[in-house]
């Protein structure tokens, strides 16, 4: 679940190795670009934490945000 806090989404990601969170940060770089919206995220080994906010807004959470963030969850239902 996504965690609204200090002006933004945050949600952590856990997988089974790092070539499947890298092939998830892949995914997830490709449905931003088409967005033009990109996170912030950290990857170590198997967990990779993506935090969202609108920059071009003042740095915080806009409806875009929450697309992307459901387009993200789409990616591993």
């Amino acid at each position: 679940m996504w965690q609204e806090q200090n002006d933004t989404l945050t949600k952590t990601f856990t997988f089974k190795n790092f070539i499947e969170a890298f092939g998830f940060m892949t995914q997830v770089a490709i449905e931003a670009e088409k967005m033009d919206h990109h996170p912030n995220w950290s990857n170590v080994y198997n967990k990779v934490i993506i935090t969202l906010c609108t920059h071009d807004a003042g740095d915080i959470v806009t409806d875009k945000d929450r697309r992307l963030a459901e387009v993200i969850d789409s990616l591993i239902s």
